[in-house]
């Protein structure tokens, strides 16, 4: 199971949670990770109920967005890209040990919320500036 943290409006991903389980423990660990990065804010989800505990034990507004309704398409849209690209990653990148941890794909997806937020795009962008200082044109 994974979970993922997007805010629709600034267009970030705030988050992500993998577990092998869906419940109400994961959820609030993974909210509770969230509010410590960026405070109390209301949280939305698709109604799952899972949710439903965590949001009351973190003392969260909760609120549940309507299948076809602006902000589902947006924020399931976007969680179908991660979902995609890391599938898309395992393909090619399969593990190879008897065990997985999941180790892999935590790389990989820190390492795509880095490239997708303004501030690692800027990072990349001056990277590239210093490492290629000629115009290649």
């Amino acid at each position: 199971m994974g979970l993922v943290a997007y805010e629709p409006y600034e267009k970030k991903i705030l988050g992500f949670w993998l577990s092998r389980t869906r419940n109400s423990y994961e959820a609030e660990l993974f909210l509770r990770s969230l509010v410590k990065l960026y405070g109390r804010h209301t949280v939305y989800t698709d109604g799952a109920l899972y949710y439903n505990e965590a949001y009351r034990t973190l003392k969260l507004v909760h609120r549940t967005y309507e299948f076809r309704d602006w902000f589902f398409n947006v924020i399931e849209r976007e969680v179908q890209v991660v979902k995609d690209r890391t599938e898309s990653f395992e393909d090619y990148f399969p593990y190879s040990k008897k065990v997985c941890r999941l180790e892999h794909v935590w790389r990989w997806l820190n390492l795509f919320h880095l490239f997708n937020q303004e501030e690692g795009i800027n990072l990349i962008e001056r990277i590239k500036g210093v490492m290629l200082p000629w115009s290649l044109s």
